[in-house]
């Protein structure tokens, strides 16, 4: 004698098994016709698509007079730029250390002028290093649609931050 639950039980087995033989079917045909439309595709031919590559040219440094000075952070505009007022530019500063063995960490921060606070606020910062005594440090910048005074610094760990000129971006 069987119990309705065993009833529902075989029943409900029935339909999956159903369900899992049509998802069988199914993803078979999928994938039959799929190789069909592969083997099929080589056969036909298809138009020319002509291809344009382009290039962009990167902009050149403009030359420092000379070279940077231990304790001078010298900045330079790259020719060109970006955008109507978008504008990069090269800082360097070059660091020494008394012990050549020792590892050199250093920080870059271009600070902008504020003019309701009246004092220089952190506007973009980077952090390196090198080992030896002496090396040029080198930062990539970019300042891009906010006009106004800044100024670059580096500060190299246990020495006093090196300042340079305060420069005017315009748009």
């Amino acid at each position: 004698m069987t119990t309705r639950s065993t009833a529902v039980l075989a029943t409900g087995s029935a339909n999956a098994a159903k369900l899992f033989v049509a998802a069988l079917a199914f993803t078979s045909a999928y994938v039959g016709f799929s190789a069909y439309s592969n083997a099929t595709a080589g056969t036909q031919a298809r138009p020319a698509h002509q291809i344009v590559l382009s290039a962009r040219e990167l902009p050149v440094i403009e030359k420092i007079a000379a070279p940077v000075k231990v304790g001078e952070v010298t900045l330079s505009a790259l020719a060109g730029g970006s955008g109507h007022c978008a504008k990069e530019y090269v800082a360097r500063g070059r660091t020494t250390r008394s012990d050549p063995a020792q590892f050199v960490t250093y920080g870059w921060k271009l600070t902008r002028w504020s003019q309701a606070t009246k004092t220089w606020r952190t506007y973009l910062a980077d952090y390196d290093g090198f080992s030896g005594g002496t090396d040029t440090a080198e930062w990539r910048l970019h300042v891009s649609g906010d006009p106004g005074w800044y100024r670059v610094e580096l500060s190299v760990a246990g020495a006093e931050a090196i300042k340079s000129d305060r420069f005017q971006v315009s748009c």
